[in-house]
């Protein structure tokens, strides 16, 4: 497709920045999809989505390869500096404020009880969400040996958490597999 107009370096860089500071929790994608050829037809439906695709294939975060393949295509390697580097500089920055805020804030009376008391109700949330979703395990030993295995690996001995998954995992899917073959 060909562009009549040649888009400027800084916006990509502008419409990258607020996408990065809008898109909490994922739906990057989207928002570039919607910016770039829905809101300023920047490129063609079809451009994007085969884009998209080799984008989903290569290695990192879909988003970033996403800004990387837009800016590359509208303005070369120097936009894709400038649509990554708008993606990435406004969550960058809103984590250093964050960060300096919480530094600040460590010092002020009843913070860090407030922090604690914030920890606890994540943690209680957190189990809840594990009872919810051992209800639909089927009761058995070996499910049930396999949650003890993990608890007192990771919970209790502190070990690394990748290893003891590891480890129980194989266990767990060859307990189960009779099962699963006998309901097939």
């Amino acid at each position: 497709m060909a562009r009549k107009t040649k888009i400027s370096l800084g916006a990509l860089f502008s419409v990258f920045f607020r996408i990065g500071l809008q898109s909490f929790g994922g739906g990057l994608v989207s928002w570039i999809y919607r910016e770039v050829v829905t809101a300023r037809s920047w490129m063609s439906d079809e451009e994007f989505l085969s884009g998209l695709s080799l984008c989903q294939i290569l290695p990192g975060v879909n988003s970033t390869n996403a800004a990387i393949f837009v800016g590359q295509r509208l303005r070369g390697a120097a936009g894709a500096a400038a649509a990554l580097t708008g993606l990435l500089l406004g969550p960058f920055g809103a984590i250093l404020l964050a960060g300096l805020t919480y530094k600040t804030l460590l010092g002020t009376p009843g913070f860090p009880a407030l922090v604690e008391g914030v920890g606890a109700v994540a943690m209680g949330l957190l189990a809840r969400l594990g009872l919810q979703a051992s209800r639909g395990i089927r009761p058995g030993l070996a499910p049930a040996l396999a949650a003890a295995a993990v608890f007192i690996g990771v919970g209790l001995l502190q070990w690394p958490m990748l290893a003891v998954v590891a480890a129980v995992a194989p266990l767990s899917i060859a307990a189960a597999w009779p099962r699963a073959a006998a309901n097939a």
